[in-house]
């Protein structure tokens, strides 16, 4: 596991700091929305991040979807990161995301989870896959399929499996994928579709299938500044591609798609 005081140093020597003193450095704020999935790995990037450079780094995590309509509706934010190209196509189309700084930096793998203790294990998941016959009495826990990407991502697994139509009846839609996530967790779900990284944070879940690649759209996760912001913003961008992110994002088990 990667140290914090090695993390920290590899940043210090990745982001070089502007002529100010400490002070000024401490009064600066950028912020960052990100995908509810990128949580745990955004927490300690943002940690190191503001050691190293004395920029404060103020998070917001949600579903893609609400966050980017919050850029829509002029919330503050400096740093969009979507976990899918959909919603940063949306921002892009209306000119709210900085032109040139965009580019794809991570992906992930989709997952069905179930309870720790469920006896559910080593599920095969393929063409014609009964996951409304396999969730039995109970729901199956998912983001939002209308707009949140792991919803979407999950809908388009299913349907291509031929399994959708079942399943629809079956969803308990949360808002995001990680109370979706939780839903499984508390056992308040026998089932639930979310991103491998967020399965493997949650120590009441475990991983009992893996959807099949092709059957759902490639998830990568884009990163851009937004039209307005702040100039500190920039540094954040450049340290997301820096060999300490790498090291955090791999950590919790993204695929990191930056060179």
């Amino acid at each position: 596991m990667l140290k914090r005081t090695a993390l920290i140093a590899l940043f210090a020597l990745l982001v070089a700091l502007p002529a100010q003193t400490p002070a000024h450095a401490q009064d600066k704020t950028i912020t960052v929305f990100a995908a509810a999935s990128m949580k745990n790995a955004i927490d300690d990037i943002n940690a190191a991040f503001t050691k190293a450079t004395g920029i404060k780094v103020a998070a917001s995590l949600a579903a893609s979807s609400a966050l980017a309509k919050q850029i829509e509706q002029g919330a503050p934010a400096d740093v969009f990161a979507s976990a899918d190209l959909a919603w940063m196509d949306y921002l892009d189309k209306k000119k709210l995301i900085k032109a040139g700084t965009r580019f794809n930096l991570l992906g992930n793998k989709l997952v069905l989870i179930a309870p720790k203790d469920s006896k559910l294990s080593n599920v095969k998941i393929e063409q014609g896959f009964d996951i409304a016959k396999l969730a039995g009495d109970g729901r199956i826990a998912v983001a939002d399929v209308r707009a949140v990407p792991a919803g979407k991502y999950a809908k388009a697994a299913l349907e291509k499996l031929g399994s959708w139509a079942a399943a629809e009846k079956k969803l308990a839609p949360a808002e995001n994928v990680r109370a979706a996530l939780a839903l499984v967790g508390r056992g308040e779900a026998p089932l639930g579709i979310v991103y491998e990284t967020d399965a493997k944070i949650e120590p009441n879940a475990k991983i009992i299938g893996h959807f099949p690649d092709g059957s759902y759209p490639a998830i990568v996760y884009p990163v851009a500044l937004t039209a307005n912001a702040k100039p500190g913003a920039q540094k954040y961008l450049d340290a997301l591609h820096s060999a300490a992110s790498k090291a955090v994002f791999q950590k919790y088990g993204f695929t990191v798609l930056t060179k």
